[in-house]
């Protein structure tokens, strides 16, 4: 398989969130390193590593541009120069977040700032979209599995992805699906209180590019690109 890229969402490597979430799933997507889980009040007997497996592979992050190929003649280097380029023109942007179900998942959420989040979503959309090859037979299959509607299927041939635009919810996973409603309510008190210093307002001050060289090996972050600090009134 080719190597594929994503364009995330990721705090600083330096910062307590993306130090927490990434001990809380197993592995740093910086660093490549396992970590060892937390054990956490409420969750005892219950298998972590099985719970997070899923979203270990990708590394903590919030999806701005879903994973692709880069198209025939593109390089990685025009895919961080892009990436520079468009960081250099947005500014960082507060909004509160916290753990929150989404479906039978769990995950950090948008309790504010969802216009400015979309304005990033889109800047990203449209950015990277001439470096993304067209989806392959087997991934259009993969994904028609979850069972599109019309409009998304439309969505999914032309920018790789059917959730975009309005579509769009911005979400940092921290668990696989939990189908048990009484263990994810479980999971969701014990991360709502093992996040809680974490929880309220956010800076949003970069994006990052994540890169995975086979469809079996975990996503690495090749660069993040910060915002300009923004002017002091």
């Amino acid at each position: 398989m080719t190597t594929r890229y994503a364009i995330y969402y990721a705090p600083r490597a330096d910062s307590r969130l993306w130090t927490k979430a990434c001990a809380w799933l197993g592995r740093d997507a910086v660093t490549g390193e396992d970590l060892a889980q937390p054990d956490l009040p409420g969750l005892e007997g219950v298998n972590l590593a099985r719970l997070t497996a899923d979203p270990r592979g990708y590394g903590f992050h919030a999806t701005l541009k879903a994973p692709f190929e880069l198209a025939a003649g593109r390089r990685e280097t025009e895919l961080v120069q892009a990436a520079v380029d468009l960081a250099a023109r947005l500014t960082p942007f507060e909004a509160t977040i916290a753990p929150d179900a989404l479906g039978r998942f769990l995950a950090f959420q948008l309790q504010s700032g969802e216009g400015e989040m979309a304005a990033l979503h889109e800047a990203c959309l449209k950015t990277f979209e001439p470096f993304r090859a067209p989806l392959s037979e087997a991934d259009l299959v993969r994904r028609r599995q979850a069972g599109l509607t019309p409009e998304q299927d439309a969505r999914l041939v032309a920018w790789g992805y059917p959730y975009v635009f309005d579509q769009f919810r911005f979400h940092m996973t921290l668990t696989g699906s939990i189908p048990d409603k009484a263990l994810r309510a479980r999971a969701l008190a014990a991360l709502q209180d093992h996040f809680a210093e974490e929880t309220g307002p956010h800076l949003f001050d970069g994006v990052a590019i994540f890169r995975q060289l086979d469809r079996q090996a975990p996503f690495r972050v090749v660069a993040r690109l910060a915002f300009p600090a923004r002017a002091e009134a």
